[in-house]
């Protein structure tokens, strides 16, 4: 029997269980869910558990605050034996026994099984992940940085102008042309 651990912040878990051949399993707020979970951070029917061919994969079912794995926001993630995901600000625990993890696994022998052992699992496997996740960040943070200083120079300038009545860039080259340069050394 597949097991599910829901861990609502400052409470205490609550482990669920349930048949291997069970297709469906609702979560959310609302009572008429097969699991309710009593957290605010969680939608009336926040997402499904779906039995599909070699395991399970949990469904976002249109939720406020989503279903996350590693901190990413996703549509759909696989659930493999030792999985923990986010449902809203709540944790999400999967586990199968070895037996149960092997029948799911003859289920589909062609492609690899999405359930396995923790130890075969790869480090950070982000389904729906993504796929440019890397160097983006830099470059906002970059393009953030200038137009910040382009602002701050620009209020910088209508006050100047406000305050003198004359051209804060004018002012600079004039006073750059006044100085005198520092000698070679």
């Amino acid at each position: 029997m597949p097991r599910i651990t829901i861990t609502v912040p400052e409470k205490n878990a609550q482990p669920y269980r349930f048949q291997l051949d069970r297709q469906t399993v609702t979560l959310g707020r609302g009572s008429d869910n097969d699991i309710a979970i009593e957290s605010g951070s969680v939608s009336v029917h926040h997402a499904e558990m779906r039995r599909v061919e070699g395991g399970y994969e949990l469904h976002d079912a249109g939720s406020t605050n989503g279903i996350k794995l590693d901190g990413v926001r996703c549509e759909v993630i696989p659930l493999y034996s030792g999985s923990t995901v986010k449902i809203g600000d709540v944790s999400f625990d999967f586990a199968l026994s070895d037996e149960e993890s092997e029948a799911l696994a003859r289920e589909k022998p062609s492609d690899p099984s999405p359930i396995t052992r923790e130890a075969e699992l790869p480090k950070h496997e982000a389904a729906s992940a993504p796929a440019s996740s890397g160097g983006g960040g830099f470059g906002a943070a970059l393009i953030f940085l200038i137009l910040a200083a382009a602002a701050f120079f620009a209020g910088m300038a209508i006050r100047y102008q406000k305050e003198t009545g004359g051209s804060l860039i004018e002012a600079i080259q004039a006073k750059a042309a006044a100085t005198p340069a520092a000698p070679a050394k």
